[in-house]
């Protein structure tokens, strides 16, 4: 039987995107993880007056290795959809 970590898309690709966060600059790696504290503190209900810096240092990162070709388009959507809420499904 085929667990979601084997399962794949028409394309070929995995159904599982786990794969699209590996090998990843160390910058955006250390934004992503500001995000998600920021993210953890406002879902709980915490004031936190630095958000907006962490969201837009992460898109920031996001753009810059992308342009860099440090990650594909497809990293730099998944990780816009799935770190700052955005929706990239008209863009690949």
């Amino acid at each position: 039987m085929l667990s979601e970590k084997d399962t794949y898309h028409a394309d070929g690709l995995p159904t599982n995107k786990d794969y699209l966060e590996s090998d990843l600059p160390p910058c955006l790696q250390k934004s992503i993880l500001k995000m998600q504290d920021a993210w953890n503190k406002i879902n709980s209900g915490e004031s936190y007056s630095l958000f907006d810096c962490d969201y837009c240092e992460l898109q920031s990162e996001i753009n810059i290795a992308e342009v860099n070709n440090d990650i594909s388009s497809r990293q730099a959507w998944y990780l816009r959809e799935k770190y700052l809420g955005l929706d990239g499904s008209n863009e690949l």
